[in-house]
């Protein structure tokens, strides 16, 4: 008997939970639309449509570089480098690397383009700079949204990370730029800086590379990183699912093991067919 009412507390347990992630699930998914659609609103006011891929670029650039005057928080502790409304709005946010490439990513994905945002690192692994890489013409070009500029050669071409660790061509990139901090080499990068888990202690991007080689290279990890909607968004849905999986084998448990459960939707549909359907008279 104990053990049937243990049963019965979990099968409750989980049924409670799983419908609380659902209502989470609504409201992450209506969050994420909502974010999408002000980000649409916002790039189609600052890109053109039927512009290139190069032109959405520097259009987006130049909006970051001489747009209206933006809002200037009291608090700038209070405002998300994760929020676009955040990094799109506020002078503090567009001034600070990371959030100034949260929000061109941002721009970036709802015009059109594939960008991605990349981590340049210190000898020990930690966050020294941090800039965006666009796909264009089949190369991951790098721009750099807290300087508003795109790394070229002395030519005009947008350079790549791997050639911008030549040291002459990361001197023609950045010669336009006054005072750019020449600490900002390109010889250590990622895309996910898995230093800051606790888990590094476990040498868990080795064990990545040797199980899943260029994990960080081939998953787009920028989304869930850049904006924190999408970030919730992912992580309701995985425990919705999870939710899902355990009610599911809880019921099989009890179908299997115990008491077979009373089957709402089975009987219902039992009931609905004998009503519609017309009796054969003898």
């Amino acid at each position: 008997m104990s053990y049937t009412r243990a049963f019965r507390a979990a099968w409750w347990t989980v049924n409670l939970l799983f419908a609380a992630s659902l209502v989470c699930l609504v409201y992450a998914t209506l969050r994420e639309w909502s974010v999408r659609q002000y980000l649409h609103g916002f790039s189609d006011a600052v890109v053109s449509a039927s512009a290139t891929p190069e032109q959405k670029i520097e259009a987006i650039l130049d909006w970051m570089r001489s747009g209206p005057a933006r809002t200037v928080a009291v608090r700038p502790d209070t405002l998300s480098p994760r929020d676009p409304e955040d990094t799109l709005n506020y002078r503090q946010l567009l001034a600070v690397c990371g959030s100034a490439t949260n929000a061109f990513l941002n721009l970036s994905r709802s015009s059109g383009l594939e960008s991605r945002r990349l981590l340049l690192l210190t000898a020990d692994h930690k966050t020294k700079h941090v800039v965006a890489e666009v796909f264009v013409d089949g190369r991951w070009v790098v721009v750099d949204p807290s300087f508003r500029i795109v790394m070229r050669d002395a030519s005009g071409r947008a350079l790549t990370r791997k050639e911008l660790q030549d040291p002459v061509k990361f001197s023609e990139a950045t010669s336009s730029v006054p005072n750019y901090p020449a600490a900002y080499s390109y010889d250590r990068y990622a895309h996910v800086r898995l230093a800051r888990l606790p888990l590094d202690g476990f040498h868990l991007r080795k064990l990545l590379e040797s199980t899943l080689p260029g994990w960080d290279e081939t998953l787009d990890w920028s989304l869930f990183l850049e904006r924190e909607s999408f970030l919730v968004l992912a992580i309701t849905a995985a425990i919705s699912l999870v939710l899902l999986m355990l009610r599911f084998a809880l019921a099989w448990y009890a179908d299997c093991r115990l008491v077979p459960r009373f089957h709402l939707r089975r009987h219902f549909l039992l009931a609905a067919s004998a009503f519609l359907t017309t009796p054969e008279i003898e």
